[in-house]
């Protein structure tokens, strides 16, 4: 309490008007009483006037007029002064002293003496010739002495023309100055009480005003628990009862925001969207992770950054700025090239709501992943259509000759109807894997997962490859471990995968070339089956994609060999499809290798 500055504001300002009014009051009173003592001692000086005016007339009574009372005058100033104790003093109507009871000279002499007293009397004298009575106060400077002037004027037929009275009233300062310092006591001492209880209203007044402060100062600092304590009724009890209204009200509405806020933090990082807002000025106001990963910054650090500054890409700028000068939306489809990567962004760039235009909101999609599905999807209808087409157009043309009379020559009607029968099974092997291809990417295909031994399904697949092996002189040799090796996967599953392997590496490798299928254990609990050959091998270039459906390294190699162009599209989903996965390894003119790993069993 001591420490509050409106503490002893009030406290102060109540004592000092307290001190200035008992001043004023003690000033006026005092100046009361002097005037009151001053009246009396008038009073008592109108007496004495009287009384000389009485001794005046006798002795001119007495003597009868002429010099010989002129020479009294004196004596009967004397007379008057020792009966009264004042200084008594006779002038005539030209306002020189005829008489003093001071100083004794003569009346025909004057002198610098009488002349002064002449002097100091007469504003009283003067005042006495107008209305008769005259009085006046002074206070001599040298001995600090109240000194009073009582004249009046004498009406009868007498040489004297006004009898002034000069009486002087040493204990008044006296008094005066004792009564003054009684009444700085009492009013100190009530100025201390007075200061006691301004102190204890003061407090009545702050306690109310700190409680709210700490309920401000708690506000501020995000505490909206705090509630201001005030139990009066007054305005100070109502100012504390609608700060806690607006405290709860408030802290209501800022929870909603925050969780507002925080709702709209987690779905705008949540999107997949890159999505990044600016001021009027092209300043980030926000950008959220998928912007951060597409253009590679960290979100936090931008904000209040320059656009240019955070993200170079100019297509992006100018429909920015189209934006902000229409304040109409802006859609374009660019290209964003960095660190060797090329990415396709379809941008949405939306103005905010707002006369000039605040900012903008501009919505970021990737689309690369998008378009290269599409140009999948397009090869993928054209590999099928040619696919397709090769074998049916050799079926149209046999058909066409054997209608055209080719089917009564016993010497071309058979080599026609096979031809017709390999291109009808061409065509159904081609049906038949893509079928099984489209169930296995759809998860339809069922499959049995079970322990699979790994050499009998290796030694079935190279006793069927065997034959064509040795029709091109290629040796095709099994190397496995001696103890039993299972693998968890599907039975025909595991025999498609290595029959598509065996059956590739015996296409494309040279007469006279090496086929080995070679398994074992992997790491981390997988099975590992590796074919290696030597036959053509594979471009670097072309390794990334040979998993793709109907990719051909060379397409006109590949069509003369046979096949659908789909065997390793299969190998690798199923291999997924049985928790694995599948590698591959080549240099062109040494060989390839293609390596299966599947859950140990």
């Amino acid at each position: 309490m001591l420490r509050s500055r409106l503490f002893w504001k009030l406290l102060l300002a109540s004592a000092a008007l307290n001190a200035v009014g008992l001043l004023v009051l003690g000033a006026w009173v005092i100046a009361q009483q002097r005037q009151q003592e001053i009246d009396a001692a008038a009073a008592e000086l109108r007496g004495v006037l009287r009384l000389c005016q009485s001794l005046l007339i006798r002795e001119q009574a007495a003597i009868g007029p002429g010099d010989a009372f002129r020479e009294t005058l004196p004596a009967v100033a004397s007379d008057a002064s020792e009966a009264t104790g004042d200084r008594v003093v006779f002038l005539d109507v030209a306002e020189r002293v005829l008489a003093d009871s001071v100083i004794t000279q003569a009346a025909d002499g004057g002198g610098p003496a009488l002349e002064r007293v002449a002097l100091v009397a007469r504003g009283a004298v003067a005042d006495a010739r107008v209305s008769g009575f005259g009085l006046e106060s002074r206070r001599t400077t040298a001995a600090g002495v109240t000194v009073l002037h009582a004249a009046e004027r004498v009406d009868e037929a007498l040489p004297v023309s006004v009898v002034c009275v000069i009486r002087e009233l040493p204990q008044l300062e006296e008094r005066v100055a004792d009564k003054r310092n009684r009444l700085i006591a009492v009013a100190a001492m009530v100025t201390l009480g007075f200061a006691a209880a301004a102190a204890g209203l003061a407090q009545l007044v702050v306690r109310p005003v700190q409680s709210l402060r700490d309920a401000a100062d708690a506000i501020a600092s995000g505490d909206y628990k705090k509630r201001a304590y005030v139990s009066s009724d007054d305005e100070l009890g109502d100012l504390a009862r609608s700060f806690n209204k607006m405290r709860e009200e408030l802290g209501s509405q800022l929870t909603e925001l925050r969780e507002g806020g925080q709702r709209q933090t987690t779905v705008l990082g949540g999107m997949i969207e890159g999505v990044i807002a600016v001021d009027d000025r092209e300043r980030v106001l926000f950008a959220n992770t998928a912007a951060g990963r597409l253009f590679g910054f960290i979100p936090p650090q931008i904000e209040g950054r320059p656009l240019l500054e955070v993200v170079r890409l100019h297509t992006l700028h100018e429909a920015v700025a189209s934006a902000l000068a229409s304040a109409r939306p802006q859609r374009l489809e660019t290209e964003w090239e960095e660190a060797a990567e090329r990415r396709m962004l379809l941008v949405q760039v939306t103005p905010l709501p707002g006369d000039p235009c605040p900012g903008v909101v501009t919505v970021l999609h990737d689309t690369t992943e998008l378009r290269r599905l599409e140009s999948l999807r397009s090869d993928f209808v054209a590999n099928v259509s040619h696919e397709l087409k090769t074998p049916l157009s050799s079926i149209k043309a046999y058909t066409e000759t054997l209608i055209d009379g080719a089917v009564n020559d016993p010497e071309h009607n058979m080599p026609f109807l096979r031809r017709i029968e390999e291109q009808a099974d061409r065509l159904n092997y081609l049906i038949q894997d893509l079928l099984a291809l489209a169930r296995i990417e759809s998860e339809q295909q069922p499959f049995e997962i079970r322990p699979v031994a790994v050499a009998d399904v290796i030694g079935s697949c190279l006793a069927d490859y065997r034959p064509r092996a040795e029709g091109k002189q290629i040796e095709l040799v099994a190397e496995g471990p001696p103890q039993p090796l299972h693998a968890k996967a599907d039975a025909e599953g595991l025999r498609l995968i290595v029959n598509n392997l065996v059956d590739n590496a015996i296409k494309y490798t040279s007469i006279s070339g090496r086929v080995a299928v070679r398994w074992g254990a992997g790491e981390a609990g997988m099975v590992k089956i590796e074919v290696e050959d030597t036959g053509i091998g594979i471009p670097a270039e072309s390794l990334p994609r040979v998993f793709e459906r109907f990719f051909r390294v060379d397409k006109a190699r590949s069509r003369e060999l046979g096949g659908t162009g789909l065997g390793l599209a299969i190998v690798k989903h199923l291999a997924q499809a049985f928790g694995g996965h599948v590698d591959v390894t080549s240099e062109v003119g040494k060989g390839t290798v293609f390596s299966v790993e599947l859950p140990a069993a």
